[in-house]
């Protein structure tokens, strides 16, 4: 079986699915079979447009388990929370069906990464958080954060309730993109860094600068998966 990891971000548009893209490109340059799964998708119609990106980063057509939906387990139209887009459209989110479609790719790849929604502590439906089900599955995570104003807060509420919840973290990107105030985006970086290291000090960090979705870089994520 390959390993599924987890892709949170502090908030929506952290930088995810760009992250996703990158990783999966890494680890292709590096000879394994890859994959990513967008975990539950709202605010799109037909295909998943996160999908769509992590394709244009690793170069590739929509593969056979996208065009089957497997990777893609639950799409809504409402642009809100999975809990709301589901119940807008009359439909119950059942955890079971996204696991089975994971364990299902896990045994066809050597990664599966599976892209959230939102942050950490999003309703999937009126009992179950994104958080629990990371917890339930046991999946390491990556956090994606950025040099966003408040960033340092978010980021930091989500190492404590990580390291309560006794959730693996693997590492964390730091997404340079949008660059805003140069100071606070340097010293978010560091201070993001410091306290990773004190909560979890074999994690890994990456940052990654803006990228262009046609002709992106390989990035060097081996400090985060070897962990």
């Amino acid at each position: 079986m390959g390993k599924a990891i987890f892709i949170s971000g502090i908030n929506t548009d952290s930088g995810k699915t760009i992250v996703t893209g990158l990783l999966a490109k890494f680890l292709l340059t590096e000879g394994f079979k890859v994959i990513t799964q967008k975990y539950i998708q709202t605010g799109c119609i037909e295909i998943s447009d996160d999908l769509k990106i992590h394709r244009q980063i690793m170069q590739l057509d929509w593969l056979e388990e996208d065009l089957s939906r497997l990777t893609c387990s639950y799409l809504f139209k409402y642009p809100a929370s999975p809990h709301l887009s589901a119940s807008i459209e009359n439909v119950k989110i059942e955890t079971e069906k996204i696991t089975h479609a994971t364990n299902t790719l896990s045994g066809k790849y050597d990664y599966v990464l599976m892209e959230g929604a939102g942050g950490l502590i999003v309703p999937i439906n009126e009992n179950t958080t994104i958080l629990d089900y990371i917890q339930q599955q046991k999946y390491p995570v990556i956090l994606v954060s950025n040099g966003v104003l408040g960033s340092i807060n978010h980021t930091l509420l989500s190492l404590e309730v990580l390291k309560h919840r006794k959730i693996n973290l693997i590492g964390i990107v730091y997404n340079q993109y949008p660059k805003g105030d140069l100071i606070i985006n340097k010293d978010s970086e560091q201070t993001i860094k410091n306290f990773m290291l004190q909560y979890f000090p074999n994690a890994g960090f990456v940052s990654i600068p803006e990228v262009n979705l046609n002709s992106s870089p390989v990035i060097n994520f081996s400090s985060i998966l070897k962990q």
